[in-house]
C-alpha cells in the first residue's frame, strides 16, 4: 500500500509540476504579406483606439503602471478591440505585466518610437537626427521586441504637416532604415516599421509613394495616415473613394492610424466603420484606430474622448463609447483575405515639385557613433526624464548609398528574454515558467523512481 501510495503521490506531483510548466497559449505574431497584415494565417484588420491617458501635455506611460493598464483593459474588452496605439512610453520601465494583460485580452500594441524629448524636429531635422536620438529609440525596440503582441513601430508621426515640411521626409525614412537594420543586426523578429502621416491633400500621395520607393532596406513596411475626412453623415463616394482609388495598386499595408471626425451635423456615429471593413476598402486598407480613448486637451479635443478618467482605477464611459462599441459589434471583422494583393512592386519615387520639396532619393547616412549599437546593443533607455536629443547637433556625414541599411551581421541580445534570430518571446510568457521541455520529464522520473525505491525499502 505504501508503494502504491508513493506511486500515486509521485505521479500527482509530477503531473502538477509538468502542468505548472506547460506552455500557455500565446498571441500569434503579426507579419506583412503583400499589402496586408496577417496574424498567423488569418488576415489581420486593426480595430482599435489611440491610447494616451494624460495626452501630449502630460506625457506618461500607461503600460508601465499596472493599475492604469488593468483599469483600461477592462474597457478595451467591452469595446471588443484588438489594437491600441501608444504615442509615448517610458523605455526605462518594465512593461511585462501590462503587455501580458494586453496579450491575454487579444490586444496588440502599435507603438510610436519617439517621445517629446527624443524625436526629429520638423524645423531642425538634420541636427536632431543623431546617435543620442537613435540610442533611445533603439532601447525602446530592445524593450518591446520581446513581446509577441508588439504589432508595429512608428518611425514618425505627422512630421510632414504642410508643403514646406515635406523636406523632413528623408530623415523620417532614414530612421525607418536604421530601425530595420538595427533589428536585423540584433537578430530580432521583423516587426513592421513605418510612418503615420497627416492627411495633407497637397502631398498625401507623394508621401505614400516616397516611403514605399527605393531599396528594400529603406522602404517602409506599411504606410498609415490620420484621416478625419469622413464626417457623419457621409459615404464612401463622398469621403474616401478618391484616396482608395489612388492607392489601389499600393504594395504595402495601409491603415488609418487616427480617424473619427467630430465636426459632424449629427454627432459622431462612426458611420465609416461598415465601409472601413467592407469590400470596397479591404483590398487596400487594413482597418484603423479611433481617436481617442481618453478625454484630453482643450474643448475641441475633448470631443474625441470615449471615456473620462476619474482616478487611477476608475473611468466614466462617455456617449461615444457605446456608439463605437455598437458599430464594431454590428460590423464584425471580414472573413477571408479581403481581396488583398499578395505581391507588388515598390513605388516610383516622386520628383520634386511645388508641393513636394525633396530633391532626390538619397537619405542621410546613419551617424557613425550609432553603428556601435548593432554589435553592443543600445543599452538602457533614458525614459521620460532624459536631457533630450534634439539639440545634440548633426552627426550624419552625408548621403548614404542605396542599400546601406542592409543587415550586416546577426547578433544576439541579452535584452531579448529567450529570443533568438527572427523570433521573440510572447507577452503571455513574460510571467510564466519556461516552456515544457525534456527536463520536467526527467525531474518527474527521478521523483517517481525515488518514491518506488523508498516504498520498496519500507516494505
Amino acid at each position: 500500500m505504501k508503494t502504491a501510495a508513493s506511486l500515486a503521490a509521485a505521479i500527482g506531483a509530477t503531473t502538477a509540476f509538468a502542468g505548472a510548466l506547460a506552455p500557455r497559449a500565446t498571441i500569434p505574431k503579426v507579419t506583412v504579406k503583400g499589402n496586408a497584415f496577417f496574424a498567423g494565417s488569418e488576415r489581420f484588420y486593426m480595430r482599435g483606439v489611440d491610447y494616451q491617458p494624460g495626452g501630449a501635455s502630460e506625457a506618461a506611460d500607461p503600460i508601465a503602471d499596472t493599475t492604469i493598464c488593468k483599469r483600461d483593459i477592462v474597457e478595451f474588452k467591452k469595446l471588443g478591440i484588438n489594437t491600441v496605439r501608444i504615442y509615448t512610453i517610458d523605455n526605462s520601465k518594465d512593461h511585462t505585466e501590462c503587455m501580458k494583460e494586453l496579450a491575454d485580452a487579444g490586444i496588440y500594441l502599435a507603438l510610436d518610437l519617439n517621445t517629446p524629448k527624443y524625436s526629429i524636429r520638423r524645423d531642425k531635422p538634420n541636427p536632431s537626427y543623431n546617435s543620442v536620438y537613435l540610442q533611445n529609440i533603439f532601447a525602446t525596440i530592445d524593450e518591446f521586441q520581446k513581446y509577441d503582441n508588439t504589432l508595429l513601430f512608428f518611425s514618425g508621426n505627422e512630421l510632414i504637416n504642410d508643403i514646406p515640411t515635406s523636406d523632413t521626409a528623408p530623415f523620417v525614412k532614414a530612421v525607418t532604415r536604421d530601425v530595420k537594420q538595427y533589428m536585423g543586426n540584433r537578430g530580432y523578429r521583423k516587426i513592421p516599421v513605418g510612418y503615420s502621416a497627416a492627411d495633407i491633400n497637397e502631398n498625401r500621395i507623394e508621401a505614400a509613394e516616397y516611403f514605399n520607393c527605393g531599396t528594400d532596406d529603406e522602404r517602409s513596411d506599411f504606410f498609415a495616415f490620420n484621416d478625419y475626412s469622413w464626417c457623419d453623415p457621409s459615404s464612401f463616394e463622398e469621403s474616401w473613394k478618391p484616396k482608395v482609388d489612388a492607392l489601389s495598386n499600393y504594395s504595402i499595408p495601409i491603415f488609418l492610424s487616427e480617424f473619427g471626425c467630430v465636426e459632424t451635423k449629427t454627432g459622431r456615429k462612426f458611420g465609416e466603420i461598415p465601409t472601413l471593413y467592407g469590400d470596397k476598402v479591404t483590398p487596400v486598407y487594413s482597418g484603423g484606430l479611433v481617436y481617442e480613448y481618453t478625454k484630453e486637451g482643450d474643448e475641441k479635443q475633448q470631443r474625441f474622448g470615449l471615456v473620462e478618467v476619474q482616478s487611477p482605477s476608475d473611468v466614466t464611459e462617455l456617449p461615444d463609447f457605446a456608439l463605437f462599441q455598437k458599430a464594431l459589434q454590428d460590423t464584425p471583422a471580414p472573413n477571408g483575405d479581403g481581396g488583398y494583393k499578395s505581391s507588388g512592386e515598390a513605388s516610383q519615387c516622386p520628383s520634386r515639385s511645388d508641393t513636394w520639396l525633396v530633391d532626390n532619393d538619397g537619405l542621410p547616412a546613419m551617424p557613425p557613433k550609432a553603428k556601435a549599437f548593432f554589435e553592443n546593443g543600445a543599452g538602457k533607455g533614458v525614459g521620460l526624464e532624459g536631457e533630450g536629443s534634439q539639440e545634440v547637433g548633426a552627426e550624419s556625414t552625408g548621403i548614404a548609398p542605396p542599400g546601406s541599411g542592409a543587415v550586416t551581421a546577426t547578433g544576439s541580445s541579452s535584452s531579448s528574454t529567450g529570443s533568438s534570430a527572427g523570433d521573440s518571446v510572447g507577452a503571455a510568457s513574460g510571467l510564466r515558467a519556461p516552456d515544457l521541455t525534456i527536463m520536467p520529464l526527467v525531474c518527474g522520473l527521478v521523483v517517481l523512481m525515488s518514491s518506488l525505491l523508498g516504498g520498496a525499502i519500507l516494505l
